[in-house]
């Protein structure tokens, strides 16, 4: 669920682009607009204005398509307005009509009456409902926020985290200045989406583009590298723990122990990097995003050499060279 309350003239107020506009306007109930929106979902009420209010899913915003309009303008004629009297006994949050569909006067006096905000749109109905579960998803989605930078290295998503001063944010600038992507520095807020996707983006959009570099001071990516250097939000793939180096620490070789870590209940591939002077850590990131890529692809270069190792020594090579002629034993 979301931190506040969203109701409806936040539903309304939202400024979105592209194939996430929904291009709402309320025609009637503005009194309702304060309502709450409290279920990520959306509700086609034909088996409601048809009297069957047993199940009615009234929490959730009610969708009005050509069919459940015509319906209505059939109880209208009929004079069978009980219905939709009844209909509006319930804290439904708002009503939307899509195709640009005007409820009918009735229906808007019922609404007014009990202070039920009517909103109509020029989408269709399928897409409308596309979109409004995508939008509610994001909205009520669970979230926190963490003490770390995403970077997009090619195309990964990926989230470096480690104590203060180990130097994540001087590795992500290193990263941009050699083609990738800042997302956010220092606090990124993550959201789960759908259950399995885990979504990041900079806790606060105005100062989430800049970096702050101990002994240089805060710096602005966008205005240093251009627009082309940093992305709004980014699917997290990989984390990236960086860890002073440990010389009594044993540390993956191999690479055959795949690490997980929880993210609100999603395990994300997680790989420890320890950090010492002489260690090029861009091109190890680098590296770390091209094999997470490789593996998605069905490749595991860490499992291929176990197996060609495997069968190296099956063929008797390994025994002969080991068991050399100079050896005795």
């Amino acid at each position: 669920m979301a931190d506040k309350k969203f109701t409806v003239l936040d539903l309304l107020s939202l400024e979105l682009h592209g194939h996430d506009e929904i291009n709402l306007r309320c025609v009637a109930g503005r009194k309702g607009l304060t309502r709450p929106i409290t279920v990520p979902d959306i509700n086609r009420p034909g088996l409601a204005l048809s009297g069957f209010y047993e199940s009615f899913a009234y929490q959730r915003v009610q969708l009005f398509g050509r069919g459940e309009v015509a319906y209505l303008n059939k109880l209208e004629s009929e004079g069978r307005l009980d219905t939709i009297k009844q209909f509006f006994t319930f804290a439904i949050p708002c009503c939307i009509f899509a195709h640009n569909l005007e409820p009918s006067s009735s229906f808007i006096d019922f609404a007014e009456e009990n202070e039920c905000a009517l909103l109509v749109t020029d989408l269709e109905s399928t897409e409308l409902s596309n979109r409004l579960v995508r939008l509610f998803s994001n909205i009520f989605a669970p979230r926190k926020t963490m003490h770390g930078v995403l970077v997009e290295v090619f195309g990964e998503g990926i989230l470096l985290c480690g104590h203060s001063g180990v130097g994540k944010s001087e590795t992500a600038l290193d990263l941009v200045e050699r083609g990738h992507r800042l997302v956010a520095d220092d606090i990124v807020e993550i959201r789960c989406v759908n259950g399995n996707t885990i979504l990041g983006t900079g806790a606060n959009s105005l100062i989430s583009h800049h970096m702050e570099i101990r002994g240089l001071g805060i710096i602005n990516v966008s205005e240093l590298y251009g627009v082309g250097a940093i992305r709004e939000q980014k699917e997290i793939q990989l984390i990236v723990e960086l860890e002073e180096w440990d010389s009594n620490k044993i540390y993956d070789r191999i690479g055959t122990n795949q690490r997980t870590m929880d993210l609100l209940g999603v395990k994300i591939p997680a790989i420890e990097i320890p950090v010492k002077p002489g260690r090029n850590l861009p091109i190890i990131i680098e590296a770390a995003a091209m094999n997470e890529r490789l593996k998605k692809m069905g490749y595991n270069s860490a499992r291929d050499f176990n197996q060609n190792v495997l069968k190296w020594i099956e063929t008797g090579e390994a025994q002969a060279a080991y068991y050399g002629q100079d050896d005795n034993y």
